[in-house]
Parts: structure tokens; sequence; C-alpha cells
């Protein structure tokens, strides 16, 4: 992620939120393990957050596109 903000030279100010998920990322490391919250029958957002995504793209794009 940061070396994905350092390629293109983005200013310090366009670079600021790119650090500050990575940051997050790297301080929540330990909670971040799906993979064993699945195995043990706990449910994770990311189908919900996906549901919202498409909503969001297609009422305000007109459509959308995965991949």
């Amino acid at each position: 992620m940061r070396r994905s903000a350092t390629l293109p030279k983005l200013t310090p100010q366009e670079r600021k939120p790119v650090d500050t998920c990575a940051r997050y990322l790297l301080n929540n490391a330990k909670y971040l393990k799906s993979e064993d919250y699945l195995k043990a029958g706990f449910p994770i957002a990311t189908g919900v957050i996906e549901g919202a995504c498409r909503h969001l793209i297609k009422n305000r794009q007109g459509g959308y596109h995965w991949g």
C-alpha cells in the first residue's frame, strides 16, 4: 500500500490517507484474522460491505463492474 503511494510520487497531502490506513492495519494486524474467525463460525462483514458498495455505486454511477 505504501509502495503504491511512493511509486507515483504522491504529495504528502495525497499520501496522508494511505499512510493513515497502512498504520491502522499494521497496528491492528492481530485482529485481522478472517480465516480463523470464519473457521470458528464467527461472521465477518465483508459481504455486507460489498453489498453496500455495489448499492452505492449503482445508485451514483448508474451501474458497476467488478474486475
